[in-house]
């Protein structure tokens, strides 16, 4: 009787075991960890509880992130990649507003930029029939662009909003001039875009020269061709350069009004931070 509960507990949990024995190459990494936290103390740092809070962080929200993919991607279901997709805007959108924090109304115009870069992107690659509308690509590839959408709108806001602080003064002269809010910040609108954008197209510009990227070294390890593999980048790069794009145009946008009264004045309490 009891060999036959251990065999039954075996059996419904067999998916628990093959994932414990195979975190033993993961296990054997941590030592990298160690080393770099013995660093840290060496050099009195004191980095050392950050460096295991973050590791032990990292390792619990892979984990649960890959049993929740794995339930996803049993169920075939276009619902969950909506529901998905939605989840990782709200807390790119809540991540990018928080690094632009005086911005006014941030996270909703971090929100909302990222799901229309992204949206914009996922319709075009559906409809181009570039990949299948499965949890198993879609999932993935909203996470990439998600992921980068989130750092360039992050930076816009912060940015713009820091050059017009700066830039005071240009701006209220343009202003009591009759330009338009639009028209008094444009210099700035441009600058936050170019140095957003930048780190992507840079990225775009080295990629395969100076390190390979993610999508295209997991393929590469799973075993497949390095031709499969650099087409699948390609596309990656081309996604990713449209969803950021979007984005930070859309952010822009969406930004400066918050910056001004309906007086076309600049707001003060925004700025004196």
């Amino acid at each position: 009787m009891d060999l036959d509960l251990v065999a039954a507990f075996l059996n419904d949990y067999e998916w628990l075991l093959e994932y414990l024995k195979n975190m033993v190459k993961p296990a054997a990494a941590l030592a990298v960890v160690l080393l770099a936290v013995a660093l840290s103390y060496s050099q009195k740092l004191s980095l050392e509880g950050e460096m295991i809070y973050s590791v032990f962080r990292s390792f619990l929200q892979l984990s649960v992130i890959g049993f929740v993919l794995q339930f996803i991607f049993n169920q075939e279901n276009a619902g969950w990649i909506i529901l998905a997709y939605l989840f990782m805007v709200f807390v790119a959108g809540y991540t990018a507003g928080q690094r632009a924090k005086h911005v006014p109304h941030g996270k909703y115009v971090a929100g909302v930029s990222i799901l229309a870069g992204t949206g914009i992107t996922m319709f075009l690659l559906v409809v181009l029939n570039v990949f299948p509308f499965t949890p198993r690509y879609m999932i993935p590839v909203a996470g990439m662009m998600v992921g980068n959408a989130m750092m360039v709108t992050g930076v816009t806001m912060k940015q713009l909003r820091d050059d017009i602080k700066m830039q005071r003064n240009l701006v209220e002269t343009a202003l009591a001039l009759g330009a338009t809010p639009r028209q008094a910040t444009l210099q700035q609108v441009k600058r936050a875009l170019v140095t957003s954008l930048s780190p992507v197209l840079d990225s775009c510009k080295t990629v395969g020269l100076i390190s390979l990227p993610g999508a295209m070294t997991g393929m590469i390890m799973g075993g497949a061709s390095p031709l499969e593999a650099i087409q699948l980048q390609i596309i990656v790069m081309n996604m990713v350069v449209g969803a950021a794009t979007v984005s930070s145009i859309m952010c822009s946008y969406l930004c400066w009004p918050s910056f001004f009264t309906k007086a076309y004045q600049l707001k003060t309490h925004v700025f004196l931070s």
